[in-house]
């Protein structure tokens, strides 16, 4: 096999038409081809008309068959089966649903395609099938193909030679902002969402006629996203801003809460519908881009069954060609805008929109552009379609000033034209040696009908040579002049904003752009009906919530039932909106909803069902979480920290590492700090006692901490933290729940990590305080 300059085996051919290479080049080489094409020709939009060639050549077709606005409309299936065949080989399927895109009202902020029958709706549902729908071109699409007849625009063999279509569109309606754009490529992706044209042909024409326009001077005029929705886009000026200018960001979407028939303004605006007896509904009227009314609808039952949405009582769809979904609150007490704020929190209501201004440029070049850029790029192309359709009338003006010039020759000689052509055999290169006229002139007079004689009127062939010489000065000044060309664009642009403008039905903006006032703190608490509860976790790891503060005796087990071989080891007194700590003693935290218990009737459930408990790890501790509270945590290494339990709560079931350990230790000691608390009292395994100040001890929310108590052997049995004032207090053994204070504690009293000395008599044998 053939060896390269660096010695990697090359193509070899093996005489018999196979050419063999090495895998790696020839995947890369192909996988390169590959990428290139999906980039290029199908998944990023031209800069210049926004459209993929999948779209381009569904226009060009449906302009080909005629389905002007004004005509009848055809088969959907008679366009389809006209692109695939002619210009884009590819799936049926894939070219009808980007016709189906193209016509959709509630996808597309200006829709190309006008449908007629099914094709699909903003509950998600999908369109019928080609063959059951028709369509034709709406106006707006006429608008971006004008001039293609005008030599604005380059013409390319389709894939097969047999026919033409055009490289772009040329039409001055700003398609890429006007309706966005999205497409994953290979490596790379496009996000644009849908803009006002008004705006964006004000900002272009900033950038028209200053090229050093600043961006902010921009954003004056373009003020954001305008979704074919509606809704509200609630991210600050400054993070829209910066968005545009970098080409990358996102915006935050949030459907309208809107009722038109409420009893007032501000009803109206709140979207809140008065009740008899005091009770409110609330309406939504718009719903975020791309999210389906079916799916959210569906996401808010979901969040009332689930118990996530408890001051919501139903949900209902009355929409009819316009979005109308009512939310009715679970009493009239409920605060309107902590209900909406919880829907926007737990549904799609509100959605993140991204953007990725990436597009390929006037070379076919993917790049990422901001809005200055981007517009940039758009009005060269545009003043450059200016100056093709110019050099192209000016041709035809040309070849129209040659015929009346032959014209009024034969007008003028009309008699002894008629002559030469009656008796001569080949009265063509006599007309034209007697006459002076060019080859077309002759031909032109030549193929006239008789009945064009009658037009022969030298008035009227001066008329029009006048008029003709008349603009084909001023496209002779336009050509010559970038002044003139740029005051031509403001006013083709003018035009186009006239019919595109604010006041009109489909030029108003539908999407607001507003900063979201302060809302209402959400807080999952609210969602939680407040009730007293009783957790117990039995050593086995069972655990349940009864109603109620239950006595839980003398022993702390209370009157539960455990599984046999089971046994009490935690219960606690809390509310179902309070959060619990589980602490095991590999040192990690998890944490548990109390109102997302089982009851307490059976065993309740295996809480490794619901956290990812490691199954070596024991239970130690099980706290009720309040703002603020502290925690004594201490190992069996004789180290320790104090933490606070709100950085101590997890979000996911795997849990928070808090405590790391070394070797064989283990996290022994959990406790809650009291307020009055001033003192630490730590323990050995040896039997040595020391007690010092509780502010020795860092505040930490994670490691190993520092040293309680120093050994020469064993480790750390128990800690914990007390008033000095009061003294040192511990259970005492036997029967009943006696306990012993030791309020003469100086002697043990010391700097934090000393070896202390044999506890008070009567300190317990199991070294537990």
């Amino acid at each position: 096999m053939a060896e390269t300059e660096n010695n990697i085996a090359g193509p070899e051919d093996d005489g018999q038409g196979i050419i063999r290479e090495p895998f790696e080049s020839a995947l890369s080489e192909r996988y390169l081809v590959y990428a290139m094409s999906t980039i290029t020709a199908r998944s990023l939009p031209d800069l210049r008309d926004g459209l993929k060639p999948v779209h381009r050549r569904l226009l060009w077709t449906m302009r080909q068959l005629r389905l002007a606005p004004e005509n009848a409309f055809k088969k959907s299936a008679r366009v389809v089966g006209d692109v695939i065949g002619k210009y884009h080989p590819h799936g049926d399927t894939a070219v009808y649903d980007a016709m189906v895109r193209l016509a959709q009202p509630f996808t597309l902020r200006y829709p190309l395609v006008e449908g007629q029958g099914n094709f699909g709706n903003i509950d998600g549902d999908n369109a019928a099938a080609y063959r059951y729908t028709e369509a034709r071109l709406t106006r707006t699409a006429m608008q971006l193909m004008a001039g293609l007849d005008e030599g604005t625009v380059d013409f390319v063999p389709t894939y097969n030679g047999e026919e033409e279509e055009p490289e772009l569109m040329p039409g001055l309606f700003p398609n890429l902002l006007a309706n966005g754009a999205s497409g994953i490529a290979v490596g790379m992706a496009t996000s644009i969402p849908s803009h006002n044209v008004a705006e964006v042909l004000d900002a272009a024409e900033l950038v028209l006629f200053n090229k050093d326009v600043t961006h902010e001077e921009l954003m004056a005029v373009f003020h954001g996203p305008d979704f074919a929705t509606g809704g509200l886009v609630v991210d600050g000026p400054d993070a829209i801003s910066n968005a545009y200018e970098t080409g990358r960001g996102s915006f935050r979407v949030r459907g309208r809460f809107h009722a038109p028939e409420a009893e007032s303004a501000e009803d109206s605006e709140a979207g809140i519908e008065r009740q008899k007896g005091g009770g409110y509904q609330l309406v939504i009227s718009e719903i975020p881009y791309q999210v389906p009314k079916g799916k959210l609808i569906e996401q808010i039952a979901a969040a009332i069954s689930d118990k996530k949405l408890p001051i919501l009582e139903d949900v209902r769809d009355e929409s009819d060609e316009s979005v109308r979904i009512v939310l009715v609150p679970r009493s009239r007490n409920v605060d309107p805008e902590l209900l909406k704020e919880s829907v926007y929190k737990l549904t799609d209501l509100e959605t993140r929109f991204g953007l990725n201004l990436n597009v390929l440029d006037h070379t076919r070049t993917p790049m990422v552009m901001g809005l200055k850029e981007l517009l940039q790029n758009w009005v060269t192309h545009q003043t450059l379609i200016l100056q093709r359709r110019t050099t192209h009338r000016l041709a035809k003006i040309a070849d129209r000033l040659e015929l009346l010039e032959g014209y009024i020759i034969a007008f003028l000689n009309l008699d002894r034209v008629i002559e030469i052509i009656r008796t001569e055999d080949e009265p063509k290169p006599v007309m034209m040696k007697e006459f002076g006229l060019t080859d077309r002139q002759t031909e032109a007079i030549l193929n006239m009908r008789l009945r064009s004689l009658r037009k022969l009127e030298e008035m009227q062939l001066r008329t029009e040579k006048d008029e003709l010489l008349k603009e084909q000065d001023e496209l002779e000044k336009l050509l010559a002049s970038p002044a003139r060309q740029k005051t031509r664009l403001k006013k083709d642009m003018a035009a186009l904003r006239k019919e595109y403008g604010p006041d009109t039905a489909l030029g108003a903006r539908r999407t607001t752009i507003a900063e979201a006032a302060p809302t209402v703190e959400f807080d999952p608490n609210a969602m939680i009906e407040k009730e007293p509860v009783t957790v117990i976790l039995s050593q086995k790891g069972w655990v349940r919530a009864a109603k109620g503060h239950v006595d839980l005796g003398k022993d702390g087990a209370g009157d539960f039932k455990y599984k046999e071989g089971d046994a009490p080891a935690f219960a606690v007194h809390c509310q179902t909106t309070d959060r619990l700590l589980l602490v095991g003693d590999d040192g990690r935290f998890f944490t548990l909803g109390a109102d997302k218990l089982p009851g307490a009737r059976g065993f309740g459930e295996p809480v490794r069902n619901t956290l990812d408990i490691d199954a070596a790890a024991q239970i130690i501790a099980l706290i009720v979480h309040a703002k603020d509270r502290q925690v004594l945590l201490a190992s069996t290494l004789g180290k320790g920290f104090v933490a606070v339990t709100d950085e101590l709560l997890a979000e996911t079931r795997k849990g928070r590492q808090v405590v790391n350990l070394k070797g064989d230790a283990k996290l022994t000691v959990a406790r809650p700090v009291e307020d009055s608390h001033d003192h630490v009292a730590v323990v050995g395994e040896n039997r040595k006692l020391v007690v010092f100040a509780l502010e020795e001890m860092p505040v930490m929310t994670r490691g190993q901490g520092v040293t309680l108590q120093r050994y020469r052997d064993g480790g750390l049995s128990d800690a914990t933290t007390f008033t000095l004032a009061d003294g040192l207090s511990w259970a005492m053994g036997g029967k009943g729940d006696r306990t012993r204070t030791e309020n003469e504690i100086g002697m043990w009293k010391v700097a934090r990590g000393a070896a202390g000395r044999l506890p008070p008599q009567g300190f317990p044998k199991t070294n537990r305080f």
